[in-house]
């Protein structure tokens, strides 16, 4: 019988051969995929934004609801099509622990792919912002996504990061696991539907948000968008994972504990 799925020491293996090719990749190559990672997220963001404003009268935890329900498509796209996104990336950590790579490999994915994905996530929100479709409820519903951004305090947006990225890499985590695009898609819909309902911050989604709301009239800054939410959400979602998720997993399933031979065994009784 096909086994449907790995175990959680498998999806630890296949994560660090998985972060051993992202160390490969051309700097060509991760601005390309890094480009079309901001703009798949930001087309899972803008279909959130359409239904939301659409049902944004109905009981206000449904109106959540609905606008998380539709956004987890980004990351769909990202894991299925293949693209290179900074939060997923985070993962890398693990390959790095386990002395793979070096952290200078890390680096270089993580500087190039977020950059990437920034341009990504500005170029679709300028096409859509200039689009024709943003009016009425639509507009008032990305202004108002943008100003919130922006107003929430800093160590709160580094917290929502923390929490959003152990969502989003557990989403990875649990894609990888999947042996079949259906596996896949119910592994990226569970956990970003629920850090978009709780009110979680993602850097990558921000960088569509934000300059959406701003290039359709919200009164922000670039200024604003990165002092006062992409930095600190950033370090948040480098917390949540970079540090928590790949540290404990490679810890518990990749770390193997020395096993003392006979000689040291039977040293120590004496």
């Amino acid at each position: 019988m096909e086994k449907r799925m790995l175990t959680p020491k498998e999806i630890a293996q296949a994560t660090i051969d998985a972060g051993v090719a992202k160390t490969k990749l051309s700097i060509a190559q991760m601005i390309i995929l890094g480009i079309f990672a901001g703009a798949f997220i930001g087309f899972g963001g803008q279909g959130a934004i359409t239904i939301g404003q659409t049902y944004a009268n109905i009981d206000l935890g449904m109106s959540k609801f609905i606008f998380a329900a539709a956004f987890p498509v980004g990351l769909m796209l990202v894991v299925i099509c293949g693209a290179e996104l900074f939060t997923g990336n985070n993962l890398m950590v693990l390959g790095y622990l386990n002395g793979n790579y070096e952290f200078k490999d890390v680096l270089r994915n993580w500087i190039v792919v977020y950059l990437a994905n920034f341009v990504g996530s500005v170029i679709l929100a300028l096409m859509v912002a200039n689009s024709g479709l943003m009016t009425g409820a639509a507009a008032e519903k990305a202004i108002s996504i943008a100003n919130a951004k922006v107003a929430i305090p800093f160590g709160e947006a580094i917290i929502r990061g923390i929490l959003c990225n152990i969502l989003v890499v557990l989403a990875v985590w649990m894609a990888t696991g999947g042996r079949d695009i259906i596996s896949k898609i119910f592994a990226c819909w569970f956990p970003i539907m629920l850090f978009v309902l709780i009110g979680f911050e993602h850097s990558v989604a921000n960088m569509y948000f934000a300059p959406l709301g701003m290039f359709l009239g919200a009164p922000i800054t670039w200024g604003q968008i990165w002092i006062n939410n992409l930095i600190p959400v950033t370090i948040g979602n480098l917390i949540g994972g970079a540090v928590i998720v790949p540290f404990a997993y490679y810890i518990t399933y990749v770390k193997t504990p020395k096993v003392p031979s006979k000689f040291e065994k039977s040293t120590r009784i004496a």
